[in-house]
């Protein structure tokens, strides 16, 4: 019977060795001591911890996403990061633009609003969202109690597209990294895309505006919601409706999330 007994226990050893600790090398958990009561023992003693791992970052994930060579990483603030914009001419309607849209709003904001592109008049004055468009934006975010000034307002581009036509690839390509850089330092707690051209940017999809809204998508650990552009709604009234219900959406969702606030917020 000796002989057996060490007969399988060297079994185990090889086999522990060969697979490192597997589930019944375990303790049971009610034979753990209180001292130790979040650990628990292999065979052989050594401490083996119970605990989760924290859950991952989505700001560095979505930081990540920025090519590893880009001057972006080494920029800590929005204010590098629009001198940077200023400067840069990364497509060829930058060097054609009168003002570069960078972003406006609270740079703590729990709300990032993303559109696609700025135009005419966003243009010459610097700032997105302005004039009719912008009034609707407004008071779309009035109506589920947020103020123009405690949301961060942005685009894809940073640039108008000539004669407003819709961003190439290309264009989408090289400015997306900025929009990661804003959202990885304004740190919101949820994202509004209006227009499908911004949802399909910023989410990498290639779908409808219908297949997009009417859902929260998680982008890399943050909720977005898709919903119809401002201008859109402008011209076609009979949307604005289908645009309240996503807003609701997004509402409903940001009052789940409320709570205390991550520990590294500014």
């Amino acid at each position: 019977m000796r002989e057996l007994v060490h007969a399988i226990r060297e079994a185990l050893l090889q086999e522990y060795a060969l697979l490192g600790p597997l589930g019944f090398w375990k303790t049971p958990t009610a034979m753990s001591t209180p001292e130790n009561a979040s650990a628990h023992q292999d065979l052989f003693g050594k401490s083996q911890s119970s605990a989760e791992p924290p859950p991952p970052d989505p700001y560095a994930r979505i930081e990540a996403l920025i090519p590893s060579d880009s001057p972006l990483h080494s920029m800590h603030t929005l204010e590098e990061v629009a001198r940077y914009v200023a400067n840069a001419t990364l497509i060829p309607i930058d060097a054609r633009r009168t003002h570069p849209v960078f972003g406006v709003g609270n740079p703590q904001a729990d709300l990032m609003v993303v559109g696609e592109a700025p135009g005419a008049e966003e243009d010459r004055q610097g700032e997105p969202f302005v004039g009719p468009a912008g009034q609707l934006l407004n008071k779309m975010l009035k109506a589920i109690g947020f103020e123009r000034e405690v949301v961060y307002i942005t685009n894809v581009l940073k640039s108008r597209p000539p004669y407003n036509r819709d961003p190439q690839p290309e264009e989408i390509e090289a400015h997306l990294p900025i929009l990661y850089k804003q959202i990885a330092l304004v740190r919101p707690r949820i994202i509004l895309c209006v227009g499908r051209i911004a949802g399909n940017a910023l989410l990498g999809r290639n779908g409808s505006l219908r297949a997009l809204r009417g859902k929260v998508h998680d982008f890399y650990g943050l909720p977005v919601v898709v919903t119809y552009h401002p201008a859109a709604l402008l011209r076609n009234p009979q949307w604005k409706r289908l645009a309240w219900e996503d807003l609701q959406l997004l509402r409903a969702h940001y009052d789940h999330l409320k709570g205390p606030a991550p520990s590294d917020k500014r």
